[in-house]
C-alpha cells in the first residue's frame, strides 16, 4: 500500500460526510451558502453576518452582461455545439490575471500601501499618494479602481455597508478609501470598483490573495450557465458572437417585494 497523503477538507466514511469536521447533514438547512463557502475555503464556520457578506460578494459578481471575456468565451463555445460543461469551463478558464485578477492584485497592493503607512509612520492617505506616484513612475497600474462602464460602481457602497455590519471593515477597506481619496486629490477621480471592494473585503476577512479569483469563479458560474443556455436555446449555431451588437430584451426594472 502506498503512503497516504493528507487532506484536511472533507472526511468521507460509509454513511458519513464531514466538511471541515462538520456533519454535512447538520450544515444543510442550517448554514447559508456564504457560510459554507467560507467554511470550505478557510476551515472555520463564520457567523451569520459574515455569511451574508460572503453571499453579497457572490451575488455582486453573478453576471455583468454579455461582453466580459468569460461570457463571450462561454457563448462562443456553446455556439459550436459544445456541451454545457465545456462551454462553462471555457468561460471559467478565461478568468485570469486581466479578468477577475484585479481582485487579487488589489488586495496585494492595498496591503503594500498599508505596510508603507506603518513602516513610514504616516497616514494611509499619505502612503497611498506616495505609493501611487511610485507605481506610476514604474508603469504599474493600481488594480480595482475605475471601470469601463460605471463612473460609480453600484455594488461598491453596498458591499462596504455589509462589511461594516459584519465587523469586517478593516485595514484593507480603509486603505481602499484612502486610495480613492488620493486619486481624487490628484485630479483623476477613480472610484473603487467591485473587484477592488471584493479584494479589500476578502483580505479583511482573512482570505489569501491566491484564492480570490476562485471566489469570482464561484460568483460568475451561475451567470455563465445562463449565458450558455440562452446561446443554445435562442441563437443560431456557429454565429459570429459580436460583443457590442447585443441588445437587452429581458424584464423591465423591478424591485424586491
Amino acid at each position: 500500500m502506498s503512503e497516504q497523503w493528507p487532506t484536511a477538507i472533507t472526511d468521507i466514511e460509509p454513511n458519513s460526510v464531514r466538511v471541515r469536521g462538520y456533519d454535512i447533514a447538520d450544515l444543510m438547512g442550517r448554514v447559508s451558502f456564504g457560510q459554507a463557502v467560507y467554511l470550505i475555503i478557510r476551515g472555520e464556520l463564520p457567523d451569520g453576518a459574515t455569511g451574508r457578506l460572503m453571499e453579497a460578494i457572490i451575488v455582486s459578481s453573478i453576471d455583468h452582461g454579455a461582453t466580459p471575456p468569460s461570457a463571450m468565451a462561454a457563448r462562443t463555445l456553446a455556439s459550436t455545439g459544445a456541451t454545457l460543461s465545456a462551454s462553462v469551463g471555457a468561460g471559467l478558464m478565461s478568468i485570469n490575471a486581466h479578468h477577475g485578477g484585479a481582485i487579487m492584485n488589489c488586495a496585494v497592493q492595498l496591503g503594500q500601501i498599508s505596510d508603507r503607512a506603518s513602516t513610514e509612520h504616516c497616514s494611509l492617505e499619505d502612503a497611498a499618494a506616495a505609493q501611487l506616484a511610485d507605481w506610476k513612475a514604474q508603469g504599474i497600474r493600481m488594480s480595482g479602481f475605475g471601470h469601463r462602464v460605471h463612473t460609480a460602481d453600484p455594488r461598491t457602497s453596498r458591499l462596504f455597508e455589509l462589511a461594516r455590519e459584519a465587523g469586517a471593515f478593516g485595514d484593507h477597506c480603509r486603505t481602499a478609501m484612502a486610495v480613492e481619496d488620493a486619486f481624487k486629490t490628484a485630479g483623476k477621480p477613480l472610484p473603487i470598483n467591485v473587484d477592488g471592494v471584493m479584494g479589500a473585503v476578502l483580505a479583511d476577512l482573512g482570505f489569501e490573495p491566491e484564492v480570490m479569483n476562485g471566489l469570482f469563479m464561484i460568483a460568475r458560474t451561475p451567470g455563465l450557465i445562463a449565458h450558455v443556455r440562452e446561446e443554445q436555446s435562442r441563437m443560431k449555431p456557429m454565429r459570429k458572437v459580436v460583443p457590442d451588437a447585443h441588445r437587452y430584451d429581458g424584464p423591465s426594472p423591478r424591485t424586491l417585494p
